[in-house]
């Protein structure tokens, strides 16, 4: 795991703004770093040392110095393309996963990422043709965000790395914040800034000369063919698949654990984990106490039990993890208002003391048909449809509606509501004409919700810590296994995920299989309560906050909130886009630690 920067421009990039950029990133890659120049590009790279401890450093440059890599993340085939590679002739100079990368853009020409498993992003130079070629991986676990203007490209693991490139700052796009406003977070290639855009899950990216000649997606899930298949048949296919998978993501150099929940994906890799290891796994747990609220440490502490982990389950106070806001901000880098952010970075923050990789269960939800969204009534969709067209009924609703968005949302904002939804329209629209619905939901959250809301939870907040995640669910092997098998296999006696309970019965308790599916709730609205009055003065004052809201609708809001003892949804997603205006746009990209206080931020005071 890494961070990457560079540039292709018209003239020589200042050392000080890639040395900077580089600066940026070394929370993402704190064991190490590099920079290779020649003329007008430059490449910069922090490195987390994974495999290859000793060897790995990069940029990575072939014996004639004619190909130059930098990269972000695993390719968990490199054993066996190494070996395919080593056939063809080419001599490795590394033990590195990445260096396959070079020597398989060598031998398989454009059509090298056809031949890798993995989650990455990376820059390739090839500097006889002065070639550039930014690539990520196939469902977007890693980032990489691009700034294409007139005087050449900048692009960077992370926004904020990728400020410090552009030649001016750039300025809130009404279309992304209305995106983040509604839906959480703003899902497509364009991001919440100004000519900063995002390379797309699957995507290759060609720049020539400092500009960019092409586009191509390597994979995209639309091409997985439906698979009429039954259970047995199905379950024999997936032995094979998920054993490989399994083996594979636990390559590394150094120790790994588990984030537990008390759910289907976490138990299931776990119990899968236990199998293929001969010592005892450390798993991590967080729960809450609150009302209405299904604390999940005590199943969490079954599964551990089960499989004999070394377990480590924590129960932070809300003023612990309300402390953390800034930094989740911080990390996230994009804009987006997932609340298990929260515990997620709290508890990369406790694995970190032991380890440098994480197992995570993200993905099997996508993947297997898991969420309840993918189950309402025929009837209630066709509603739904009719009043929000383009999608089947399925993501038609929004955050703000009624009376509180004309309140709140200023012109600007208000004239971009109404493309809020176009990024679910065009993903529907683009599904085979032989997918059922039940898939096209399904192909709608791994293009939109998948890749811009919950892997850059996953990615941002583990790696604010140095912390290395391995998503099984989200290899695209199993993404398109699932997706490809049929409706009554993924859904069956009102639950989801069908086959993939009934084929993990031999790892995890009947009883946790099939409970009905709790979510992951965080009470973080709560936990403001005693801070409402101070926010109706503060907040509507905030320059970012007037610039795009009505301040007298946003006092109303507070003032109703406070009549309730509670911070309601979209107050929550104003204060963090105030929050985000001040550290990433505003400030310097330091990390605001994880004691912040977020109400002096709001003030603009450190």
């Amino acid at each position: 795991m890494c961070g990457i920067a560079g540039v292709s421009l018209d003239a020589p990039v200042p050392e000080e703004r890639i040395a900077a950029a580089v600066a940026r990133l070394g929370h993402r890659g704190p064991d190490d770093r590099g920079v290779w120049r020649e003329g007008n590009v430059a490449l910069g790279h922090t490195r987390l040392s994974i495999i290859d401890l000793a060897g790995g450093h990069q940029p990575l440059v072939t014996a004639d110095g004619a190909l130059v890599l930098i990269a972000n993340g695993e390719i968990y085939n490199h054993v066996e393309l190494r070996a395919e590679l080593e056939r063809a002739g080419c001599a490795f100079r590394t033990h590195s996963d990445c260096e396959v990368l070079l020597h398989a853009y060598r031998v398989y020409g454009d059509d090298f990422l056809e031949h890798v498993s993995g989650m990455f992003a990376f820059a390739l130079y090839d500097v006889p043709r002065r070639r550039l070629l930014l690539a990520r991986d196939h469902l977007g676990q890693k980032p990489l965000f691009v700034a294409a203007g007139a005087d050449g490209v900048r692009f960077a693991s992370e926004i904020k790395a990728l400020l410090p490139l552009l030649p001016a700052r750039p300025s809130v796009r009404a279309v992304g914040l209305a995106r983040y406003l509604q839906h959480q977070y703003a899902a497509g290639r364009e991001t919440i800034l100004e000519g900063v855009e995002r390379v797309l899950p699957g995507e290759v990216m060609e720049v020539v000369d400092g500009r960019v000649r092409g586009r191509r997606r390597y994979w995209d899930a639309s091409a997985v063919e439906p698979w009429e298949t039954d259970f047995e048949s199905a379950s024999t296919a997936f032995d094979e698949l998920f054993d490989r998978v399994m083996r594979q993501h636990q390559r590394s150099d150094v120790p790994f654990g588990l984030f537990l929940s008390g759910g289907v994906d976490s138990a299931t890799l776990l119990g899968a984990l236990s199998r293929l290891r001969d010592e005892p796994l450390h798993t991590y747990s967080v729960g809450f106490e609150a009302p209405d609220m299904v604390d999940e440490l005590p199943l969490a502490a079954q599964v551990a039990r089960r499989n004999a982990s070394r377990h480590h389950p924590f129960a932070p106070d809300g003023a612990a993890l309300l402390a953390r806001l800034p930094r989740t901000i911080w990390a996230a880098d994009e804009l987006m208002r997932d609340f298990a952010s929260l515990p997620t970075l709290y508890l990369a923050e406790q694995a970190q003391r032991d380890l440098k990789v994480v197992f995570s269960g993200e993905g099997g939800d996508e993947a297997f048909a898991g969420y309840g969204r993918y189950r309402v009534n025929p009837l209630e969709r066709r509603l739904k449809a009719v009043a929000a067209p383009g999608s089947g009924g399925f993501r038609t609703g929004g955050l703000l509606r009624g009376r509180t968005r004309r309140r709140l949302a200023g012109d600007a904002l208000a004239g971009a509501m109404c493309h809020t939804r176009e990024p679910f329209v065009e993903a529907w629209a683009s599904t085979p004409r032989g997918w059922s619905d039940l898939q096209r939901m399904q192909y709608v959250d791994l293009t939109t919700a998948l890749p811009d809301n919950l892997l850059v939870k996953a990615d941002r907040m583990l790696m604010a810590s140095g912390v290395e995640g391995r998503l099984p669910f989200v290899d695209h092997r199993i993404v398109a296994f699932g997706l490809s098998l049929p409706d009554r296999l993924k859904v069956a006696d009102g639950q989801g995920k069908h086959f993939l309970k009934r084929w993990a019965e031999r790892l995890v308790p009947r009883e946790l299989l099939y409970a009905p599916k709790r979510g992951f709730h965080v009470p973080v609205r709560g936990w403001f309560g005693d801070h409402l009055a101070w926010l109706e003065r503060v907040l509507p004052a905030h320059p970012a906050v007037r610039e795009w809201f009505r301040p007298e609708g946003v006092a109303w809001l507070l003032r109703r909130d406070a009549a309730r003892g509670r911070l309601s949804a979209p107050a929550f997603a104003i204060v963090q886009f105030a929050l985000w205006h001040r550290i990433v746009l505003e400030g310097d990209g330091a990390d605001p630690g994880s004691d912040a206080d977020p109400f002096r931020l709001l003030e603009g005071r450190a």
